[in-house]
């Protein structure tokens, strides 16, 4: 068991260092070669905005379940629904926008770079890049690096928005809760370091997600079963690691006095 232990620990140990590097030579490529512009528009458009009908899905039923559940809860306690929009408002700038946005993109978007990098990387394409003198890092790795830090930040103010509005029209037309009132509830309690909040958590989840799919993508090895198992693993992975990184965030940012 012990050795069992060991091995997979070494193993994730040699991956986390692997990733980090690759990171690195990424963040190098950019800063130091010219890149395809016209690649990494065609990124940002299948990244952010072939997302948004999901996106947008996901936090209107977010938004419209939480007003809700605020309104019943509250009701409970103070025998009347109060506070329906500061709870909707600040729940999704701060924790559910960020984080079902990056979990909704991950299971998108991080999958489909997987399976596009795993299959190039067994039918040997990526070798071949490497047999032309092309950087594969570059070709490959920067525009979507670039595509997903830029557009998951726009997915989570959309994100937000949309679950916003979703909450106000159920406050207002399921449970007659004034229109002004919803409003004033958010416009009187959130700052502008509440939305910065969000936006910053967005950032590291997308530096979670496309480093994690591009590895591997880049490592995956065994034909098709091996880019089915990259695929899932870049999913479970990318999942597991925004939930986790985002109490820490979270920690940090309050710490700093960021939200």
């Amino acid at each position: 068991m012990i050795t069992t232990l060991g091995k997979k620990f070494i193993k994730t140990s040699d991956d986390i260092g692997n990733a980090f590097t690759m990171l690195v030579k990424t963040v190098h490529s950019y800063i130091s070669e010219k890149q395809d512009r016209k690649n990494i528009i065609n990124q940002m458009i299948q990244i952010g905005v072939m997302s948004v009908p999901v996106t947008a899905l996901t936090s209107v039923f977010t938004g419209m379940v939480l007003a809700l559940q605020t309104a019943y809860s509250t009701k409970n306690i103070f025998n009347e629904p109060i506070y329906i929009g500061s709870v909707v408002g600040f729940s999704m700038v701060k924790e559910l926008g960020p984080v079902l946005t990056a979990v909704v993109v991950a299971g998108r978007v991080g999958a489909a770079i997987a399976a596009e990098l795993g299959t190039m990387k067994v039918t040997e394409q990526i070798d071949a890049l490497y047999t032309l003198g092309t950087n594969p890092i570059k070709y490959l790795a920067v525009p979507r690096f670039i595509s997903i830090v830029v557009m998951l930040p726009i997915l989570t103010v959309f994100a937000d928005i949309i679950g916003i509005i979703g909450g106000f029209f159920v406050s207002v037309y399921k449970l007659g809760i004034a229109a002004t009132v919803y409003k004033n509830d958010i416009l009187d309690y959130m700052r502008v370091e509440d939305l910065f909040h969000g936006l910053i958590k967005s950032i590291f989840f997308a530096l979670i997600i496309v480093t994690v799919a591009c590895y591997k993508g880049f490592t995956c090895e065994g034909g098709a079963e091996g880019v089915g198992r990259s695929t899932t693993q870049t999913v479970v992975i990318s999942m597991v690691m925004i939930l986790v990184s985002d109490y820490f965030l979270t920690a940090l940012l309050v710490l700093f006095g960021i939200g």
